[in-house]
C-alpha cells in the first residue's frame, strides 16, 4: 500500500486539481466578511445562504494589483463600494495551498450582476408585500393637512436631518411644529434593526404623534438596500401613523417609498411638503373667513333691506290704521253729534206725550167733563167699601165740594 506524507498528499492534490480545473470560473456568492489589508490586498469570506443558513463557504483573495481596478470599476458602475452582504458575480481561479488550504483568487467582479440581483430581490420583496395584502395599508391612512406633532427617524448627524430642521424652523411664514427625533442608523448592516426600533419607540407614544418622517441624506445607490428590506417595509406598511419618506435619492424609488403614505425625494422636499400643507390650510381658513365675512355682509345687507321694507310696510300699515281710525272717529263724531239731538227729540216727544197723558188724567179735567169723586173718611169711595146710614161723604165736582150724610143704603142688582 502506497503511503504519502501530508505535504506530499497536498502537492498531489494541488497537481491533480490544476490539471483538472479550468483557469477560472464565474461564481455567484455573497460577501460574508471583507477586510482590506494595509498593503491593499482584499480578503473575503464568500458564502451561499439558503433560508438564512450558510450552505457553502470559501475564502477568497483579491491581490492589491487587481483590487484597485476591480474596486474602482465596481464603484463607478454600481455606484457603491464592495461591502459585506452584497451579492456578486466574480471571476476567480481555484487555489490550493499546502498550508493554507483551498481559496479563490478573484480576478474580476461584474457590477452589472449586483445591480440586477438587487432588482430581482426588490421585485421578490414587492411581490411578497402584495401577496401579504399590506402594501397599501399605510398609504390608505389619512395624513393630517397640518401635522403639528412630528416624529423624525434619522441620524442626528446626517446632513439631511439638518436640512430638514433648518427648512422647518426657518420657514418664511413663521409656522411651527413639535419635532421629536428618534435616532437611527440609516445605512449599513444595522440600519434595518435600528429603524424598526425607532418605529417601535414611536408606537409606544402613538397618541402623541400626528405623523412620522423617515429621512436621510444622499448616498450611493446600494446604500439604499436597507430600504428594500422586507421586514422594514412590512413595519412601515402596517404602521398605524402615516409615514412620509425623504430618503434622499433622486432617481430610484425604494420599497420603503412605495409603502409609505407619502414619498418624496429629499428631506428638504419633505419639509417643503409639510410647510405647503400649512400654507394651504391657512389659505383655506382665510378663505373660510372671507366667505363668512361675505355671507355676514350679505346677511346684514339683506336684513337691512328687509328692515327698510318692513319699516315702509309698518309706515303704510300705520297710515292705513290711522286713516281707518280717523274715519271711525269722524263717523263716531257724527253719530255722537246726531245721537244727543235724537235722544233729546225723542225724550221731548215722550215728555209731551206723557204731559198730554197726565193732563188727560188730571182729576180736574175729569170733573170738567161732569164727573164727580166721592170720598169717605178721606178715601175715594170704591165698590168694596161698606156703607151704612149715618156715614159722612164728601163729593167733589168741578168747582164744588158737597158734604152729605147717608140716610139709607140700598144694594142694586147688577
Amino acid at each position: 500500500m502506497e503511503q504519502y506524507s501530508l505535504s506530499e498528499f497536498n502537492l498531489f492534490v494541488k497537481k491533480t486539481l490544476s490539471q483538472q480545473l479550468a483557469p477560472s470560473y464565474w461564481i455567484v456568492a455573497e460577501i460574508g466578511e471583507m477586510n482590506i489589508a494595509q498593503k491593499g490586498h482584499c480578503y473575503m469570506d464568500l458564502v451561499e445562504k439558503e433560508n438564512n443558513f450558510i450552505k457553502a463557504k470559501m475564502r477568497a483573495t483579491v491581490w492589491s494589483y487587481a483590487f484597485a481596478s476591480i474596486h474602482n470599476q465596481f464603484l463607478h458602475i454600481a455606484g457603491t463600494p464592495l461591502k459585506k452582504g452584497m451579492q456578486i458575480l466574480l471571476n476567480a481561479s481555484f487555489e490550493f495551498h499546502e498550508v493554507y488550504g483551498v481559496s479563490l483568487n478573484i480576478k474580476d467582479i461584474d457590477p452589472n450582476f449586483t445591480l440586477g440581483e438587487r432588482e430581482r430581490k426588490k421585485r421578490e420583496t414587492l411581490l411578497q408585500l402584495e401577496q401579504d395584502g399590506i402594501i397599501d395599508l399605510n398609504r390608505s391612512l389619512v395624513l393630517p393637512q397640518v401635522p403639528q406633532r412630528i416624529a423624525i427617524i434619522s441620524s442626528e448627524t446626517a446632513a439631511g436631518y439638518g436640512d430638514f430642521l433648518s427648512q422647518i424652523n426657518n420657514n418664511a411664514y413663521g409656522y411651527r411644529a413639535e419635532l421629536r427625533l428618534f435616532h437611527a442608523v440609516m445605512q449599513g448592516d444595522q440600519a434595518v434593526a435600528s429603524i424598526i426600533d425607532g418605529l417601535h419607540r414611536i408606537y409606544e407614544i402613538e397618541d402623541q404623534i400626528d405623523a412620522v418622517v423617515l429621512i436621510r441624506g444622499g448616498g450611493a445607490q446600494t446604500d439604499l438596500d436597507c430600504f428594500d428590506d422586507y421586514d422594514l417595509c412590512a413595519h412601515i406598511a402596517q404602521f398605524p401613523l402615516p409615514i412620509i419618506t425623504g430618503i434622499g435619492h433622486e432617481r430610484d424609488q425604494t420599497l420603503a417609498d412605495r409603502v409609505a403614505n407619502v414619498n418624496l425625494k429629499t428631506p428638504t422636499a419633505v419639509a417643503e411638503f409639510i410647510i405647503s400643507g400649512m400654507m394651504e390650510f391657512e389659505s383655506s381658513v382665510n378663505g373660510f373667513f372671507d366667505q363668512i365675512a361675505g355671507l355676514a355682509s350679505q346677511q346684514i345687507k339683506s336684513s337691512q333691506e328687509r328692515l327698510i321694507q318692513t319699516s315702509h310696510i309698518i309706515d303704510l300699515k300705520a297710515q292705513q290704521v290711522i286713516q281707518r281710525a280717523e274715519h271711525q272717529l269722524d263717523m263716531l263724531s257724527q253719530v255722537l253729534y246726531r245721537r244727543p239731538l235724537e235722544i233729546i227729540r225723542n225724550q221731548t216727544q215722550q215728555l209731551t206725550a206723557l204731559d198730554k197723558l197726565l193732563h188727560a188724567h188730571d182729576p180736574q179735567e175729569v170733573l170738567k167733563k161732569g164727573y164727580s169723586i166721592t170720598k169717605i173718611n178721606g178715601q175715594v169711595l170704591n165698590a168694596k167699601d161698606q156703607l151704612k146710614a149715618g156715614d159722612h161723604l164728601e163729593t167733589y165736582s168741578y168747582g164744588k165740594e158737597i158734604r152729605s150724610t147717608i140716610t139709607e143704603v140700598n144694594t142694586l142688582e147688577q
